[in-house]
């Protein structure tokens, strides 16, 4: 260890450059010159993740709607559209057929093509042969036989499937292959983009939306009896923001209308259905509440569960009240670990205190 009279020196030292301001521009102009180039990395690999994103949505608008492509879309990219687009024709094909069988109704071909298109876009599609685009189309409907006893004949004739895990464990069976939580997310997501555009993935513009996709309420009573809290029964101890007015948490100088309550716990704290109903949507996304789903109850209440770091279950399954439907994250626009837990009423958000026990 040095003696004293060495520390000394050295602190002499020290002590006149540490206030030495040229000392502190030379320090900060390494300093700068180490974090440049991990700056710019993270500066491309945003642009290059907008860009991706830019092109994902054109891709998405050209296949459906039609329209020239670009010179500018990357050459695989526009390869995947030609080649999605002659899949479509395909498919209008094997739905137009489909449709002289049906009995009632009819066969949402925009669920058909957005569900195609999540499974196959930039990967390996079925072949050209129309029998597999039938077999396709074939898992959005049931068949039936049909006996007509004054002509002793029989007929058969298709139904429309209105459930997605019918309609998903078909294709599964079809395809031979799993489809994940995230293809039928992500098949989802481009299904309401076609219908809706973008979709906001919180405030007003995502309740409106929300309210647009809800069954009549006239149609589907409300299911069940009063809500559970989704965090369990001590959930008021673990509050952190109030449904109303509030200052932005991450923009402190803002103020803004908080559509429910936070409540605050640890990454992976199981999640629970408030109560009885049917999965309405469920969206990974970066921004707003994260990885979000909802729930239809029925009646026209909906509940929304978001900033999630794993969600448990897919669009259109039936969930029990208390059932796991997700677990506690900090997805999207947050600033710690907590659930965002809103109840919708005929697309206005109301206080959840109003409802939790």
């Amino acid at each position: 260890m040095a003696d004293p009279a060495t520390l000394a020196l050295i602190a002499r030292a020290v002590i006149p450059a540490a206030t030495d301001k040229r000392t502190w521009k030379v320090i900060g102009a390494i300093i700068a010159a180490l974090l440049t180039p991990v700056i710019l990395m993270v500066v491309v690999i945003l642009s290059l993740l907008s860009a991706t994103a830019s092109h994902n949505n054109a891709a998405i608008d050209l296949t459906f709607h039609g329209g020239a492509i670009s010179s500018q879309m990357p050459a695989d990219y526009a390869d995947y559209i030609r080649n999605m687009r002659d899949s479509f024709s395909e498919l209008d094909t094997a739905i137009g057929n489909i449709s002289t069988e049906l009995e009632s109704g009819s066969l949402d071909s925009t669920r058909v093509k957005a569900i195609f298109y999540a499974l196959f876009f930039g990967a390996d599609s079925p072949s050209r042969d129309s029998d597999d685009y039938r077999a396709f189309a074939d898992c959005f409907v049931r068949y039936e036989i049909r006996s007509n006893e004054a002509t002793g004949t029989s007929s058969k004739v298709a139904i429309p499937l209105t459930s997605l895990p019918e309609i998903y464990s078909n294709l599964e069976s079809t395809l031979g292959r799993t489809i994940t939580s995230e293809d039928k997310a992500n098949a989802s997501e481009i299904y309401n983009r076609i219908l809706y555009g973008d979709i906001p993935t919180e405030g007003d513009g995502l309740q409106n939306w929300i309210n647009t996709i809800t069954a009549n309420p006239a149609e589907v009573p409300f299911i069940g009896g009063n809500f559970i809290s989704p965090l369990g029964s001590s959930w008021r101890s673990i509050v952190t923001s109030e449904f109303g007015y509030r200052r932005d948490p991450i923009h402190p100088t803002a103020e803004n209308f908080h559509s429910g309550v936070d409540l605050g716990a640890p990454k992976g704290t199981d999640i629970q259905a408030a109560n009885g109903g049917t999965v309405l949507f469920v969206r990974y996304k970066t921004t707003g509440y994260g990885y979000h789903l909802a729930i239809d109850h029925g009646g026209g209440i909906v509940t929304l569960y978001g900033h999630c770091s794993k969600i448990l279950v897919t669009e259109g399954q039936a969930v029990r009240q208390g059932e796991v439907i997700a677990q506690v994250g900090s997805t999207g626009k947050s600033t710690g670990n907590h659930l965002h837990f809103e109840v919708i009423v005929d697309g206005t958000p109301q206080n959840p205190r109003s409802y939790l026990p």
